[in-house]
């Protein structure tokens, strides 16, 4: 059965090159002369002859801010077609499979909102929580 599978060790063992005639003794797969050959001899990997390598050939455009923060978005229009609950928080969300869970929540203010209902997320826009306390819910940071 496939679940029953267990993991083999190697049963091969690493050949170990140039430890005398009974392994690849001599050259130990080497060749003979060359750049190649020698210890700590060869090439970078993005070298190209000398020709200028194709990374710095290439253009470079645009700009990713490592530094940003990244979140799962729902709007308040999204979570006003939402029923029977009247609290909602992002364990809630997960099961219904409105977001990942991976990722802090941001509740945006894109749509109407007309429900009274306790809300937790990580964070809210100002419009979200306007539309929020003014349906008459509440919000809560976690």
């Amino acid at each position: 059965m496939l679940n029953e599978l267990v993991k083999t060790k190697n049963k091969k063992n690493r050949t170990r090159v140039g430890r005398g005639p009974g392994s690849k003794g001599k050259t130990g797969g080497r060749g003979h002369k060359g750049q190649k050959s020698r210890s700590g001899g060869g090439v970078p990997i993005l070298f190209e002859g000398g020709q200028s390598n194709f990374v710095l050939r290439t253009p470079k455009r645009g700009f990713r801010n490592y530094n940003r923060k990244d979140f799962d978005i729902l709007n308040v229009g999204t979570l006003n077609k939402i029923e029977n609950l009247d609290k909602i928080d992002i364990e809630a969300l997960v099961k219904l499979g409105l977001i990942d869970g991976n990722k802090p929540l941001k509740i945006l203010g894109n749509g109407e909102f007309n429900k009274k209902l306790e809300i937790s997320a990580n964070h809210f826009s100002k419009t979200a929580t306007e539309k929020i306390k003014s349906a008459g819910g509440s919000i809560k940071i976690v």
